[in-house]
C-alpha cells in the first residue's frame, strides 16, 4: 500500500528509534511493508498520515473498546486536563475507579494501580513470591505477560522445562526460576507442580484466553484445573486479564468462565486508552504490599488522574445495558462472515473467537482448532502477511501479525462488519 507521508516518516523514524518504532510489532516485519503512521482516530476508524481511513481491528491493542474519541471519554479528559494532568498524590478518582473494579471483580478485594500491564504482572508475581516464600514461577507457553526479565523465557512445547533467556540482556539466573508448560495441557501443568519442583513454585500465571499467540481459548475444564492444581500445591493462581478484563464480560474471563484466581492483573480498558494497569486480589495478599507489608512496589505516576478519568468514563459506558450482548453479536456476525468468505474463496482458515476477540488463522485444513502455542505456530504466517496487505489495501487495519488477536469495539456497526467480510473475500481470492 502506497502512503508517501508514512514512508517519509518511517524513514526518519528509523534514524531515531530502533527499527523505526517504539514497540516491535508496529514495525510490520511479520507482514512486510512499512507501517501506517496514524494522524487521528474516531469511532471505529483510524486515519493515516495521508488522511486515508481504515476500519480498525487493533483498537490500540485492546483498550479502545468503546471506540476512538468517544465524546464522553473526550469530555472527561478535557475537564481533567484543566484540573491538572499529574499530581503525585492521592485523588478521589483512584477511589472511584477502584470501587468500580472491585464491583466487577469480586476476587479483587484490594488493588494497586500502576502504569502498565508489565508493571501489573511483575508486581503480582512479587506478591506471590513474598506470600509463599518461594522463587519458582510457572507460565503457559505463548502467554505474554510483559517484558520483565523473568518472563522472557523460551521453552519447548512438551514436558515442563526450566526456561532459558528469550532475549539478550536477560541473565540466565533470572530466567532459571521460570518453568514453561503448554497452554491447555493439564498433565504438563500437574507435572510442573509435582514433587520437589512443585514445592518451589510460588505461582502459575497465564492469560485465561490467549491473545498473544492469536485468539486461543481455554479448553473446557482447563482453568478449573489450574485453580485446583495451584491450590493443592500451596501456590497462587495469577490470572493475567490485562487483555480480557472488562472485554469478555464486565468481570472479565473469570466471570465468563466462573473461575476465581488469587491475584488478577488488569490494564488496557481500565485506562480508556491511556497508559494504566492494576493488580489485586485477596486482602491478606495485598496487605503484604508496602507501605503496609514488606513487598515493595512503587510508581511515581501510578493512579494518574488523566488515566483514572478516562477509565471511569469507559467503565461507565460498558456498564450500560446490552453492552456485552452487542459485542457478542458483532463478534458472531464477523466470525460467521469470515468463515463463509474463506469457504467461498476456497481458502482454508480457522476463525477463533471469544466475545470481541478473534483471529483468522491460515491453516492447511479448514476449521482445525488451534489450542497450544505449538499449534498456533503451524499457521501460515507468509500467507497471513499477504492477507494483511490485501486487507490494508481495502481499508481494513488488522494486527500486523498472525499471532496477535484482533478486537471489535462498540463503535463498529453491522455495516462495518459486512464491509470487512466483503473485503476479506476479495483478499482471500487474491492469495488463493
Amino acid at each position: 500500500m502506497s502512503d508517501e507521508r508514512s514512508q517519509r516518516l518511517f524513514e526518519e523514524a528509523c534514524d531515531l528509534f530502533p527499527g523505526g518504532v517504539n514497540s516491535p510489532v508496529r514495525a510490520f516485519r511479520a507482514v512486510g511493508g512499512q507501517p501506517v503512521f496514524v494522524a487521528r482516530a474516531e469511532g471505529a476508524r483510524l486515519y493515516g498520515a495521508d488522511g486515508r481511513p481504515f476500519l480498525d481491528y487493533v483498537g490500540s491493542w485492546g483498550p479502545m473498546i468503546v471506540g476512538h474519541c468517544h465524546p464522553k471519554v473526550v469530555a472527561a479528559l478535557r475537564d481533567q486536563a484543566g484540573r491538572g494532568t499529574s499530581y503525585g498524590a492521592p485523588t478521589e478518582l483512584e477511589v472511584q475507579l477502584a470501587r468500580r473494579v472491585r464491583a466487577a471483580f469480586p476476587s479483587v478485594e484490594m488493588m494497586r494501580f500502576v502504569s502498565s500491564g508489565t508493571e501489573a504482572t511483575m508486581s503480582a508475581i512479587r506478591v506471590a513470591r513474598g506470600a509463599t516464600g518461594r522463587d519458582g514461577l510457572v507460565k503457559a507457553e505463548g502467554c505474554y505477560h510483559g517484558h520483565a526479565d523473568h518472563l522472557l523465557v523460551r521453552a519447548g512445547s512438551g514436558a515442563a522445562t526450566f526456561g532459558q533467556p528469550d532475549s539478550a540482556g536477560v541473565p540466565a539466573d533470572f530466567a532459571k526460576h521460570t518453568v514453561t508448560v503448554p497452554f491447555n495441557d493439564v498433565a504438563a501443568m500437574e507435572d510442573a507442580f509435582a514433587g520437589e519442583q512443585g514445592a518451589r513454585m510460588a505461582a502459575l500465571i497465564l492469560e485465561p484466553v490467549c491473545g498473544n499467540m492469536g485468539c486461543v481459548p481455554p479448553l473446557p475444564g482447563y482453568l478449573e484445573a489450574c485453580r485446583d492444581v495451584t491450590r493443592k500445591a500451596g501456590a497462587l493462581f495469577i490470572m493475567d486479564e490485562v487483555m480480557t478484563g472488562f472485554r469478555l464480560a464486565m468481570g472479565g474471563a473469570q466471570e465468563r468462565y466462573g473461575v476465581t484466581p488469587d491475584l488478577t492483573c488488569l490494564g488496557k480498558v481500565i485506562g480508556g486508552g491511556l497508559p494504566v494497569g492494576a493488580y489485586g486480589g485477596r486482602r491478606d495478599l495485598m496487605e503484604l504490599v508496602s507501605p503496609v507489608g514488606a513487598v515493595y512496589q512503587a510508581g511515581t505516576l501510578s493512579g494518574n488522574p488523566m488515566a483514572m478519568r478516562a477509565g471511569l468514563a469507559t467503565l461507565e459506558l460498558l456498564g450500560e445495558p446490552g453492552t456485552f450482548e452487542r459485542l457478542e453479536a458483532l463478534g458472531a456476525r464477523l466470525e460467521a462472515g469470515l468463515r463463509a468468505a474463506a469457504g467461498r474463496a476456497g481458502v482454508p482458515v480457522t476463525v477463533q473467537r471469544v466475545g470481541s476477540m478473534f483471529t483468522v488463522f491460515f491453516v492447511s485444513d479448514a476449521g482445525r482448532p488451534l489450542r497450544t502455542f505449538a499449534e498456533a505456530r503451524t499457521a501460515d504466517t507468509a500467507r497471513f502477511g499477504r492477507f494483511f496487505q490485501a486487507m490494508l489495501e481495502r481499508g481494513v487495519y488488522l494486527p500486523p501479525s498472525q499471532l496477535e488477536a484482533a478486537f471489535l469495539s462498540l463503535a463498529h456497526s453491522d455495516d462495518d462488519v459486512d464491509q470487512t467480510v466483503v473485503a476479506a473475500e476479495e483478499a482471500f481470492r487474491t492469495i488463493h
